[in-house]
């Protein structure tokens, strides 16, 4: 939306709601702005889930996991976790053939011991940011 309409829906002027926006940008409180695109219209028909096992938590193990896929486009999200894995990532791809593909490369990665992918049937909420204050 534009400055103006967002100035407008919070009741100030212009000028000040922009010193606001770019105040926020630049502490950090808005990290950037995106399209939200429809991933099967661009051909990404698979959405999916690994939760991921490594063979050692030392940090260069970690963090050359996180650097690997961090090179992979098809990892949208990759996070650190506890209890049940080391990571757990979201994925997409092109069909059913790519899936198995990503499954197996991320299998037979390097540290990797396990992998558990789950598969998205369909997504009923998939909301950005967090909760508005209230």
């Amino acid at each position: 939306m534009t400055n103006v309409e967002l100035a407008r829906r919070v009741g100030l002027s212009a000028p000040p709601c922009l010193r606001r926006v770019r105040r926020l940008e630049e502490a950090g409180v808005i990290r950037g702005y995106h399209a939200e695109v429809e991933p099967a219209a661009l051909g990404w028909e698979v959405t999916f889930f690994a939760l991921v096992g490594l063979e050692s938590q030392k940090e260069s193990v970690l963090r050359a996991f996180e650097a690997m896929v961090a090179a992979w486009p098809e990892v949208r999200e990759c996070h650190m976790i506890r209890g049940g894995g080391d990571f757990l990532l979201r994925l997409v791809a092109r069909d059913t053939a790519h899936e198995n593909a990503l499954t197996a490369r991320l299998t037979s990665a390097p540290s990797v011991s396990r992998v558990q992918t789950l598969q998205t049937i369909r997504t009923s909420k998939d909301l950005a940011g967090v909760p508005a204050e209230g």
